[in-house]
């Protein structure tokens, strides 16, 4: 057969090959009033009724699993197979009325489980998982363990509430995204946590973990996106990423975090990451002043950008940034942290705290406003097995009609630091062309002069929209307006247009060492 010929007949079978996998890609229904799991499953009126029998099945790519409206199921959902590019498993909600809804009730420690599986996207249910008794629970696990690098996984426009987790560990609660693994390097590549709400879960609203987070065994997730997601009254943490690279974290409202768990929570932070990247997230009324404060930069981490965030009525303050002591094993500090364009308002006991071993890090171009009843430390250096280093604070704008202290720890009282003048033995703490309205005690030096003027604030102007978690009807609407309102008060507030950032991972040249 001439060559010619042979390359033709090839790759008509190739393109024969693509058509008839992709015709074997099927729609499967499943109905837990009407269905029967001795039916086939492949339309409306042959549906199965249990999630144990898709569990069961042997999923293809571009297999797809719709789930009746109105239904409701007392056993979880778990997902094992794969899907590949192109063509992923997928598993969403059909036809009119209520969310189909998944009450795991402590049977499963999970609602929906995404276990060793790629190319996955789950979408538009809803899920409880409570029970008498607080033990680890998910409303959804995303975990891979000993398979290298996982891809393609989606989790958006899902409902998850009442998950009875337990508070004394932090890798549990709504949404938990895990790598790990003993024998083979594990991490998710292209991983998007969307349009979720999370309320009334324990301990953390959605969290992040990865077992190769040190120096020598780095492993990190990559192209990892947590968007649009609304998390409130949460136990401990509301969104917590880990063994990251290039993680976006964008526009989610995390409200109500520190509410149960014992120890340090905070709203939004990050923890074993490069190049994080913060943006237009709000957190709001963290309840703990154990830390407490609406944003975190912390250890192991580089370059964490932390832009054009609202930070309010949060009890801890705005940001802490912290790390303990560096180590050749799991901790290289905190460098590089930088925090700009960040309006924050009505933070009460540390607007900015300097934890341990920090070094790198630029804060500027930051509003913020302290209200009538509050007495806060604007700049606190604390100790963590060492003190901060080479940290600058330029062209903030700090605005206080209550009282504003600078200082560093000399002590303790529960959650509550002791200041005294000055930020020794922390070193380079510097302070440039910021300008001060009201009331300041122990100011540092600056280049700008203070203003004598009384600082005045308007109420009408910080309507935020707020959203009622208790049902999930208007979401999208309410995340249209959220952001808009966003953009707008960042505008007026820092006199200048927003411009959002992408993400972008460490290059081969900036590997840890």
């Amino acid at each position: 057969m001439p060559s010619l010929v042979r390359t033709a007949l090839a790759s008509i079978l190739l393109l024969s090959s693509g058509t008839v996998a992709a015709a074997r890609a099927e729609t499967y229904y499943v109905d837990a009033l009407s269905g029967n799991d001795r039916a086939d499953g492949t339309a409306p009126g042959r549906a199965w009724r249990t999630l144990a029998k898709v569990n069961g099945f042997a999923l293809r790519p571009g297999d797809t699993v719709l789930l009746a409206a109105g239904s409701v199921w007392t056993e979880p959902l778990t997902i094992t197979r794969s899907g590949r590019a192109g063509a992923p498993v997928v598993v969403a909600a059909a036809g009119g009325g209520p969310r189909p809804r998944i009450d795991a009730g402590g049977v499963s420690s999970h609602a929906v489980g995404i276990i060793n599986a790629e190319y996955v996207t789950v979408s538009g249910l809803e899920l409880t998982n409570a029970a008498a008794t607080p033990a680890p629970r998910y409303g959804v696990l995303v975990s891979a363990q000993d398979r290298g690098v996982t891809r393609g996984i989606r989790v958006s426009d899902m409902y998850i509430h009442d998950i009875s987790g337990t508070n004394s560990r932090k890798d549990n609660g709504g949404i938990v995204f895990r790598a790990v693994g003993q024998r083979l390097p594990t991490r998710f590549l292209d991983l998007a946590i969307e349009r979720n709400i999370i309320w009334r879960v324990d301990r953390s609203g959605i969290a992040g973990i990865s077992d190769r987070i040190s120096v020598s065994d780095w492993f990190p997730s990559e192209q990892v996106v947590i968007r649009d997601n609304l998390v409130e009254d949460v136990g401990g943490d509301g969104i917590v990423p880990r063994g990251t690279d290039g993680a976006l974290i964008e526009h989610n409202i995390v409200r109500y975090a520190g509410s149960r768990a014992p120890g340090y929570n905070a709203g939004i932070w990050q923890w074993s990451t490069d190049n994080s990247l913060i943006q237009l997230n709000e957190a709001a009324y963290t309840v703990t002043r154990y830390d407490g404060q609406g944003f975190d930069s912390d250890f192991n981490s580089r370059r964490t950008t932390l832009l054009y965030n609202y930070s309010h009525d949060n009890a801890g303050g705005f940001l802490l940034i912290c790390s303990p002591r560096s180590n050749d094993t799991d901790n290289l500090g905190n460098r590089g942290t930088v925090a700009r364009y960040n309006v924050s308002r009505n933070d009460g006991s540390r607007i900015f705290q300097l934890a341990g071993n920090v070094s790198d890090a630029l804060i500027e171009r930051n509003v913020v406003h302290v209200g009538r009843d509050r007495d806060v430390q604007m700049v606190v250096a604390t100790e963590w097995e060492g003190w901060a280093h080479d940290v600058r604070f330029a062209d903030n704008v700090f605005n206080v009609a209550g009282t504003a202290r600078y200082g560093s720890e000399s002590g303790r009282n529960g959650p509550d630091y002791l200041i005294s003048a000055g930020f020794a033995p922390a070193r380079f703490i510097r302070f440039s062309n910021n300008d001060y309205f009201g009331n300041h005690v122990d100011q540092p030096d600056d280049a700008a002069l203070p203003l004598p003027a009384a600082y005045v604030q308007s109420e009408a102007a910080w309507a935020i929209p707020v959203f009622d978690p208790s049902s999930p009807d208007g979401f999208s609407e309410f995340l249209t307006r959220h952001r808009a309102w966003m953009l707008t008060m960042l505008a007026r507030e820092l006199s200048a247009p927003v411009n959002l950032r992408q993400a972008r991972r460490m290059s081969l040249f900036e590997a840890r060492r």
